[in-house]
């Protein structure tokens, strides 16, 4: 798939794509809703109040050629993705807009993020994990899944 070196390449350019992405969903997201800020309360997130959701047609993916084609290496990012959690900015296409488990996973993810102290820690460890282990198997998913599967059941 991806020697280490290849990784550390492209690893700056996907953190600094995560972080313009973030922006934008800063910039134009919503607030959390009353019941979505209390499924943050009840997840641990420390500052829920930062978090915005963005509505969108499409889940933004990568311009750079290259960091398209590890996401496509990945199978991260694919047309069936519905949520993107980049920290405190959460996409979600429009199709899943409302759909409160998919809020709940991506919330996990800003957990996570606050967890691991921000981008680099955080996307070095899951993107890690995806490349070693796949998607579905790796820890950080298997945590959001768990903890989704507590919240809204």
């Amino acid at each position: 798939m991806f020697t280490p070196q290849q990784f550390e390449v492209l690893f700056p350019l996907a953190c600094a794509w995560a972080e313009r992405q973030e922006e934008v969903a800063l910039c134009h997201g919503v607030p959390l809703s009353p019941s979505q800020s209390a499924d943050a309360a009840r997840i641990g997130i420390a500052r829920p109040e930062r978090i915005r959701l963005l509505n969108v047609d499409r889940i933004p993916q990568p311009d750079d050629p290259s960091l398209l084609a590890a996401a496509d290496a990945l199978q991260f990012l694919t047309p069936a993705t519905t949520g993107l959690c980049l920290r405190y900015g959460i996409f979600v296409h429009r199709d899943a807009w409302g759909d409160r488990r998919l809020v709940v996973h991506e919330l996990v993810h800003t957990l996570q993020y606050e967890r691991l102290g921000g981008f680099r820690e955080f996307l070095r460890q899951y993107l890690l994990e995806c490349m070693t282990v796949g998607y579905s198997a790796s820890a950080m998913e298997q945590e959001a899944v768990s903890v989704t599967s507590r919240i809204c059941s």
